[in-house]
């Protein structure tokens, strides 16, 4: 029995006192160790606490770096940029570090090429879709669970990385792809950058490339001050939200390139000189654009380019509302263009995959390319802009599974019928067709199996002597609820070539115009013409071009 004072005391009774001995000794053990600091994680680090001026003159590169590298070794909290001008070059996000721009913060990127460096961790061989460059304002490699967030702004002072003519050195001392983006992440992992305002980028706004698990919301993005001024633009990317975001660029606003996979954009609000939503490369599938408006776009709205390899597939496009746009929608397959007089490959390429891919409820507004007045140089302009359409083209391959659900686009018009007559558009596949010219003012599909088409409606605003649609070599299509309407001195309404197995129903002219549907080519049969009113068409069928007689069914 323990003895307490010379005495012993009961087993009964030393139960009952022992807890309460036990918690005097881990008091007192705890007493004997270093206190540990509870804010640990929590912590506010402003940047004028390590000397920053925000006067905007000095550089303040060195305070902004050692904020971050203290918050990063304290195991997180926030590094603040209070009310200021804050002139910095390249800065490195952590781990754990929330980077937070008060409302009168700004981070401003000097204007000296000299304060930026490469980021040796990026790799620019090796992988072709990584070699746009490795220069940054602000970036972060393999970081983890890290924040850049407003209400403040980053100002990149992009002007000063265009050179005044060709030859010339930029003001910066840097060009090409030595120009920093304001955010480049790379094999990063739950991240967000939101609730900000990204200003005059010298390249990209914000380049993810190989990361994951990243949320972009309440972004606003004015980026028009340089050439390839990107808004978003990702390489590799997995599960990523874009929300509520504005972006205005003067390139790609949200270009997708590499292996993208499960990417939403949803809310968002694009303008931009070149494309919207631009795909090529990799493997990009699972991806949903929803409830976005794109306006002032001359180029291309949403453009899917699958060359040599790749695979694009289910992607969902909804609840879009265009306005002056330039070829709303554009989606190939095959082989790019290539230079006059350049060789073709010696081992040919392993044929891409194009398919599943919806459109449902897109309002459009086509439009002539205008010169934006807040660029400060000239954006030319190719041919196949002037005249542009939504186009599906594959080459040597099917694109496969498109469908459009409740489309109604407008068009200016403006086509002549030499155009109309076009039956051999040039076989390749690039930013444009190469001969400029589009053989119908609203949709072109060639080498589609698995086309649908469901209360749809082609408008044209002028004079048009092209056909509403044309079908080349289309395999497997359902049309339902189609309202279309083309000039009386047109050749036709609709053109098939050489394509099979295709339903419309309830199809509707509803202004006069020649004849609807003109059949082509000694492969076309399948085609059925069920009910609908094509009262205000010439005729409803004219066949020619070696197509047989028997080639389409009309019923009434």
């Amino acid at each position: 029995m323990p003895n307490f004072n010379g005495k012993d005391i009961s087993r009964r009774k030393w139960m009952s006192v022992s807890p309460a001995v036990s918690g005097l000794l881990a008091v007192s053990q705890a007493q004997s160790q270093s206190p540990v600091d509870k804010s640990l994680g929590a912590k506010t680090y402003n940047v004028r606490d390590f000397g920053a001026k925000g006067d905007g003159t000095s550089l303040d590169t060195v305070p902004l770096q050692a904020a971050i590298d203290a918050c990063h070794k304290d195991q997180g909290g926030t590094v603040l940029v209070p009310a200021g001008v804050f002139v910095i070059g390249t800065i490195e996000m952590k781990s754990n570090v929330t980077l937070h721009l008060a409302a009168g913060g700004k981070l401003l990127g000097s204007a000296d090429g000299k304060q930026y460096h490469a980021v040796d961790e990026i790799p620019l061989h090796g992988d072709t879709t990584l070699e746009d460059g490795n220069w940054a304002l602000i970036f972060a490699v393999k970081a983890q669970n890290f924040t850049v967030e407003g209400p403040g702004t980053i100002d990149g002072q992009g002007a000063q990385f265009r050179s005044p003519s060709r030859g010339v050195s930029p003001p910066s001392g840097i060009g090409g792809s030595h120009r920093p983006y304001h955010l480049l992440f790379h094999q990063c992992q739950n991240f967000s950058v939101r609730d900000i305002f990204l200003k005059d980028c010298a390249f990209h706004s914000v380049r993810i490339n190989q990361s994951s698990y990243g949320k972009l919301e309440g972004i606003r993005i004015y980026n028009r001050v340089n050439h390839n001024n990107d808004g978003f633009h990702f390489v590799s990317a997995q599960h990523v939200a874009i929300s509520n975001c504005d972006v205005q660029c003067q390139d790609d606003a949200c270009a997708l390139f590499g292996s993208c996979q499960f990417i939403t954009v949803t809310n968002c609000s694009f303008s931009t000189r070149w494309s919207v939503f631009r795909f090529g490369g990799g493997t990009a599938e699972n991806i949903s654009v929803s409830n976005c408006l794109i306006y002032d776009t001359y180029g291309c709205p949403i453009k899917i380019r699958g060359g040599e390899g790749p695979r694009l597939e289910n992607i969902s496009f909804s609840n879009i509302v265009m306005k002056n746009v330039t070829g709303p929608i554009s989606i190939c397959l095959g082989p790019r263009n290539q230079r006059p007089g350049a060789g073709q490959t010696e081992q040919p390429q392993t044929q891409g995959v194009v398919r599943n891919i919806s459109f449902r409820g897109i309002h459009a507004t086509v439009s002539v390319p205008v010169q934006f007045p807040d660029v400060p140089f000239t954006s030319g302009y190719n041919p196949g802009e002037i005249k542009s359409c939504i186009g599906l083209s594959g080459v040597g391959a099917f694109i496969e599974n498109i469908s459009f659900d409740d489309v109604h686009v407008t068009f200016p018009g403006g086509g002549t019928a030499q155009e109309g007559a076009l039956r051999d558009v040039p076989k390749v596949v690039g930013e444009y067709y190469a001969a400029g010219v589009f053989p119908a003012y609203a949709l072109y599909a060639r080498n589609v199996r698995g086309l649908t088409l469901n209360n749809v409606r082609f408008e044209v605003a002028g004079e048009e002597l092209r056909p509403a649609i044309v079908f080349d070599h289309v395999d497997d299509a359902t049309v339902n609820g189609l309202t279309l309407q083309a000039d009386p001195k047109a050749e036709s309404i609709a053109r098939f070539i050489d394509s099979r197995d295709i339903l419309l129903s309830a199809t509707r002219v509803n202004k006069p115009g020649p004849v609807f549907l003109r059949v082509e080519g000694a492969a076309s049969q399948g085609i059925t013409i069920d009910g609908g009113d094509l009262s205000k068409a010439a005729k409803p069928l004219s066949i020619g071009a070696g197509a047989a007689d028997n080639s389409v069914k009309v019923r009434e």
